[in-house]
């Protein structure tokens, strides 16, 4: 698939799929009630995903960094596998492949301070399906951010989630009629057709 540029092996991908925050610990306040939310959006993701993979979507995993800062992906994913972490349900489902990218965040937004940006051009990317949680914050925050740096937006409708229904809903309606993202559920995207150059 053509030679290496300054060692990064090539790729291509005019959509890419992001799930947020999915993997953790949820060790934090609130934590239970938004594990309790992802583990209600982890088959539609997972089902999603391997469609993505399908269809040649890179699948990008963004998260939120806990304790100290390691940048260390495998020793984040190994921690929230641990027997008695809240996460532990949800991170088996969604484990990584070797394809897949992995990028930990220090705020909300998958953009703050993190090379998303960076490797979104590198895969030439235009469109974002924004997966995860919370719905109606780093999802959200992610949205924005998105938005504003010109990405078309898809925002499977089962696939994100937060605390309560109140929040999602509220969220889906921001994603909608302020962001003009397209809201559906995952079953009704035409990945072949979203991952293909305009």
């Amino acid at each position: 698939m053509g030679t290496q540029v300054h060692g990064l092996l090539p790729d291509h991908s005019p959509a890419a799929l992001i799930i947020l925050d999915m993997i953790s610990d949820f060790e934090f306040p609130d934590g239970e009630a938004v594990a309790r939310a992802a583990r209600r959006i982890v088959p539609a993701i997972a089902r999603l995903k391997a469609r993505a993979s399908k269809a040649g979507i890179a699948c990008l995993y963004v998260n939120d960094n806990p304790g100290r800062w390691r940048s260390d992906s495998q020793a984040l994913i190994e921690h929230c596998r641990r027997a008695r972490s809240r996460g532990r349900a949800v991170v088996e489902a969604l484990l990584p492949t070797a394809h897949d990218y992995f990028i930990q965040k220090p705020r909300h937004s998958a953009f703050y301070a993190t090379p998303l940006e960076v490797l979104l051009e590198y895969l030439s990317t235009k469109r974002l399906i924004l997966t995860g949680v919370s719905s109606h914050q780093c999802v959200l925050f992610t949205a924005n951010d998105a938005h504003l740096r010109n990405f078309e937006l898809i925002v499977p409708s089962d696939c994100i989630a937060a605390p309560s229904h109140r929040e999602s809903r509220f969220a889906l309606r921001y994603f909608d009629s302020v962001l003009g993202a397209q809201v559906r559920p995952a079953a009704r995207l035409v990945l072949g057709s979203l991952n293909r150059e305009k």
